[in-house]
């Protein structure tokens, strides 16, 4: 598998002509290369994309969207290609890539080629005096950053939306799951996309988007990934005034109340832990249980847990697949160790394993579901982000005590919370100091509404007409009558 760049509308290597591997991490066996771009190929890319700013900008909005619609119409049509090259590069099962990955990738292509077409603009009258109104002008070359555990939905989410409002796009996918952007790039010209409107560079984030952050035509960046990546080009772009959105880290708090629908919150918890093997930013880490339900649902949530098997991705019976590396492997069971030594019980899981009966998949990068309880809400494993498939589990006594554990964190992305009586769900809801909050359910999401965190888990909105809003800039007219 070769893996190519997409400037002025042809798929290229890199100037320099190095390359990385593409590692498949349920065998732990390379299986293609992705170019190892640089300064030059991003100032190519870039060119590129101003220059084709002003023909795209004046494009009316429903040619963009017959655009975004046919892209999503070629999404549709190699769906299955696609799942098995996302389950492949990511090591996620194909269960999921193709229930939910691809499918939420066509859907937002689809969803910003009808939102575009009503996007409006506010006026507003000083009677008999003048009227004003608000422009909303595309920002110009815009960079899309997005990460590798949802790595086509998230890619979408980003330049759907930048190239509907008018902006030409430079994208960088991530390094460690780059396939189904460039199966991507290869359509674009077929979608209808005037070449150099949307670029798609590949790298490692040090070289690449490190260049893309600080390339003085880039008039924004919408990112999502780490926390510490987040501050570093937070950093870069603030003293150059470029737009910036950051969707970072989460350690969210699943919050359940004794009088929950039982079996709904437990099949529900169970899913919102170790989905993705653990790696979505919206998974519920800490689980927070009030002290009457506390044991039964521990007990049954472990035995729910310990009947879960990872296996071969590419297997359609499979939920439970590998983690995204080999160094990624090593810094989750850091963090189990580290429970341990903390003080943490480990009920189940606490190890790499293997896929039973599958000798080919020995070298992959698989975690048992791991559940531990006995640790304190403020030591470092209830405290950092380990984005695996390691839970911890801990009993609360009232209401303030649940609000007082699940805020503890920097993070504030999102929470989940589980009762039957509405009062106490709006009031923990108005509590907790997160972006997103879920009453007696997880990960149901409406593409209209904003996504973001707040505290260490980001700046700005995405998602609906937050992101049409992001991605131009108001411009106020006023005309004296």
């Amino acid at each position: 598998m070769e893996v190519l760049n997409l400037i002025q509308g042809e798929l290229v290597s890199a100037k320099g002509g190095e390359w990385l591997d593409l590692t498949d991490p349920s065998k732990g066996s390379i299986y293609g290369r992705l170019p190892r771009s640089g300064a030059e190929d991003v100032n190519l890319a870039v060119e590129s994309a101003d220059k084709a700013f002003k023909s795209w900008s004046d494009t009316p909005h429903n040619e963009r969207a017959a655009c975004l619609n046919r892209l999503a119409d070629l999404v549709s049509k190699n769906a299955n290609l696609l799942s098995a090259a996302e389950s492949t590069d990511n090591g996620k099962p194909i269960s999921l890539a193709s229930s939910v990955d691809i499918p939420r990738a066509e859907s937002n292509l689809r969803f910003y080629a009808s939102a575009i077409q009503h996007f409006a603009s506010e006026s507003h009258s000083m009677e008999g005096v003048a009227i004003n109104y608000t422009l909303r002008k595309p920002l110009g070359v815009v960079a899309c950053i997005s990460p590798w555990n949802l790595p086509l939905y998230l890619f979408t989410w980003k330049v759907a939306p930048a190239l509907a409002a008018g902006n030409c796009v430079v994208a960088k996918p991530s390094e460690i799951t780059p396939v189904t952007a460039y199966l991507l790039s290869t359509w674009v010209k077929e979608a209808g996309f005037p070449d150099g409107v949307f670029n798609i560079i590949h790298g490692l984030g040090t070289e690449v988007g490190d260049a893309l952050v600080r390339h003085p035509k880039i008039a924004a960046v919408s990112f999502t990934g780490g926390t510490a990546t987040g501050a570093h080009i937070a950093s870069v772009t603030a003293p150059r005034f470029k737009k910036l959105s950051l969707e970072l880290g989460g350690k969210n708090a699943a919050i359940i109340f004794d009088d929950c629908d039982f079996e709904d919150a437990l099949a529900t918890t169970l899913r919102s832990s170790f989905s993705n093997q653990g790696q979505i930013c919206l998974c519920g880490s800490r689980i927070l249980v009030e002290k009457s339900l506390y044991p039964k649902f521990r007990d049954l949530l472990v035995e729910k847990a310990k009947k879960m098997k990872v296996g071969d991705p590419q297997n359609p019976a499979t939920k439970m697949g590998a983690v995204v590396s080999k160094d990624h492997r090593d810094k989750i069971l850091s963090y189990i160790e580290l429970a341990r030594s903390e003080g943490g019980k480990i009920l189940c899981g606490g190890s790499s394993t293997t896929p039973e009966n599958e000798p080919h998949l020995s070298e992959g990068y698989y975690i048992q579901p791991t559940i531990i309880e006995g640790l304190n809400f403020d030591c470092r494993v209830n405290q950092e982000e380990i984005f695996g498939p390691v839970v911890t589990i801990q009993p609360f006594e009232s209401d303030e005590e649940a609000v007082y554990f699940a805020n503890s964190t920097e993070f504030g992305l999102a929470a989940t919370v589980w009762t039957k009586d509405l009062k106490r769900a709006h009031n923990m809801a108005a509590a907790l100091d997160t972006g997103i909050v879920w009453v007696n359910c997880w990960l149901l999401r409406d593409l209209r509404t904003p996504f973001g965190g707040v505290k260490n888990s980001g700046v700005g909105r995405e998602g609906g007409f937050e992101a049409l809003q992001f991605f131009t800039e108001p411009q106020n007219v006023c005309i004296k009558l």
